[in-house]
């Protein structure tokens, strides 16, 4: 399975973080699924990305930003790079090579990547899960506007897709295993 992964390429964040971000790079690779990810260095990015490197070189792909290749951020260990002109064409392209999306914390690059796979399958676009690990309770206060949102109807009671939240690694990763090869 193709897994694109959505984090933080901030390296200024705390620890635990960084740290959650190597177990999940390591348990990608642990499991034989390929790796998706924004193909450059930083942060929770490099985390995962060289994590699942050095545990299974076998096949990581990363779709990375013209502008960002040219800042000196690209990674150098990607098996397949896709450099492409723009923000929207790099979250096209990963959707489009992702079975599946799983959202680590991050900021305003993340939440964007996450929207846009939620949104995209709400009208049909795809019909692949969204997984989003709730670490250290750091998405409680998206999950609050949710209900927010389903409350004063601007989310249907009966949603036909919705993000999937996981507390833990562990399970993130059993519920990884639910969805088909």
């Amino acid at each position: 399975m193709n897994i694109a992964v959505y984090c933080s390429a901030k390296s200024q964040i705390p620890a635990a973080y960084l740290q959650m971000g190597e177990e999940v790079g390591k348990k990608i690779a642990e499991t034989g699924h390929t790796l998706v990810f924004g193909g450059a260095t930083g942060g929770l990015m490099t985390q995962v990305s060289e994590a699942y490197h050095n545990v299974q070189p076998s096949h990581l792909i990363g779709v990375i930003t013209q502008g960002i290749a040219d800042s000196g951020r690209q990674s150098d260990i990607c098996d397949e790079l896709h450099v492409v002109s723009s923000m929207s064409e790099r979250k096209q392209r990963m959707r489009d090579i992702a079975d599946c999306f799983i959202c680590l914390p991050g900021s305003y690059g993340t939440l964007d990547e996450m929207m846009d796979a939620i949104a995209s399958a709400t009208v049909n676009e795809h019909r692949k899960p969204c997984v989003i690990l709730n670490f250290n309770g750091f998405y409680e206060p998206l999950k609050k506007q949710i209900q927010l949102m389903k409350s004063m109807l601007f989310i249907p009671a009966q949603e036909h897709y919705s993000p999937i939240f996981v507390d833990t690694i562990e399970e993130l990763f059993v519920t990884l295993n639910t969805f088909p090869l």
